[in-house]
């Protein structure tokens, strides 16, 4: 589990209470109408029916006061769905097992421990459901009337239909907000978040993509990459923020010149990637296009500040894999390093042949 995952699930588990008051009062009102209805038929005592007022219409609201003034909402709120489920076990005796209501509120209850996401509440709650069960089942002589009428089913169904969709609705809520998260999560896996640019490993995806399309079709392909010049010295002269501006600026920049389905991302550090289905030619002009314009930019917070990239570029070779693709490219950005920074060099060319126009 990531730790934005494990962040949101403790928030959840932290908002409890609010969530499963709205549901409980739902849930123990229906089961009401089911469990008044058997009531009716079996002639109940008024003993029977103060438990069901009280359970049905009255503990929803004391659940949700006893978790919000606990020290530990949370733990406080596990305890009611406990003690739900001892009220369930409850009114299976008191309505002599009647075989449908019973099923279904039983089930219910079960399903809204599950539906917390607390792992193992359901098991849990057996005991006490058991327990009540077996309680009940004394005080009544263990009285047994599976029979349901119609009047009991019609009563029953509200609570079937109702609250299943009201908690299948909540759990469609988490789902898409799950799903929500995840497409945020796919997003900031292939977005470097200071540039904008690719991140590297979803850089290196797309180029490997142009690499086997350039092998299958024949098509022009070029990568480049590029090196802020002296980074570590404006980082120590001008601060680090005006160091990722730097980097912002001159992703726009790079951004801002490349044709269609070209790919930038960001290696690391001050190190960019581009990769064109271009011939090299055109890219040596793209490039130099790049180098001019970062040569030229102006910062609003250090408008002394000038900077430079160099740029090393290459053509893959039918042999060359990304890795070696790639290490051709670097081999020509330290060509134009070493020739003096602020130029750009290809593969084929030596340190005197750089283009250098500052």
């Amino acid at each position: 589990m990531t730790a934005t995952s494990s962040s949101d699930h403790a928030t959840r588990l932290k908002n409890l209470p609010q969530r499963t008051y709205g549901l409980r009062v739902l849930g123990m009102g229906l089961a009401g109408l089911s469990v008044s209805a058997v009531m009716w038929e079996l002639q109940s005592s008024p003993i029977n029916w103060l438990w069901m007022v009280f359970t049905c219409l009255v503990w929803p609201h004391i659940a949700y006061f006893l978790a919000r003034r606990s020290r530990d909402p949370l733990r406080r709120e596990l305890q009611n769905f406990v003690f739900d489920s001892f009220i369930a076990g409850s009114w299976v005796p008191l309505m002599h097992f009647n075989a449908l209501p019973s099923a279904v509120l039983l089930a219910v209850v079960m399903s809204d421990k599950i539906n917390t996401g607390v792992r193992g509440l359901w098991l849990r709650s057996l005991p006490g459901m058991f327990l009540a069960l077996l309680a009940g089942s004394l005080l009544t002589g263990f009285a047994f009337q599976p029979y349901t009428s119609m009047t009991v089913l019609l009563a029953t169904l509200p609570i079937l239909i109702i609250h299943t969709i009201a908690v299948s609705m909540t759990s469609y809520r988490l789902v898409r907000k799950v799903q929500q998260q995840n497409l945020k999560l796919e997003q900031l896996s292939r977005i470097d978040s200071l540039t904008g640019l690719g991140s590297r490993g979803h850089w290196q995806t797309l180029a490997e993509n142009l690499l086997l399309q350039h092998r299958a079709n024949g098509g022009h392909v070029t990568v480049m990459l590029l090196d802020v010049d002296q980074f570590k010295d404006i980082n120590d002269c001008h601060g680090h923020a005006v160091g990722d501006d730097v980097l912002r600026g001159i992703a726009e920049l790079i951004q801002g010149y490349l044709p269609a389905n070209s790919h930038a991302g960001r290696l690391g550090g001050d190190e960019f990637a581009v990769v064109l289905p271009v011939q090299l030619h055109e890219a040596e002009a793209i490039a130099e296009k790049i180098r001019s314009a970062v040569e030229n930019v102006n910062f609003s917070y250090a408008p002394e500040l000038q900077c430079s990239i160099s740029i090393g570029i290459a053509q893959p070779g039918n042999e060359l894999g990304l890795r070696e693709w790639l290490e051709v490219a670097d081999r020509a950005l330290y060509r134009a390093k070493h020739a003096g920074r602020n130029r750009t060099a290809s593969r084929d060319s030596s340190p005197e042949e750089a283009t250098a126009t500052s």
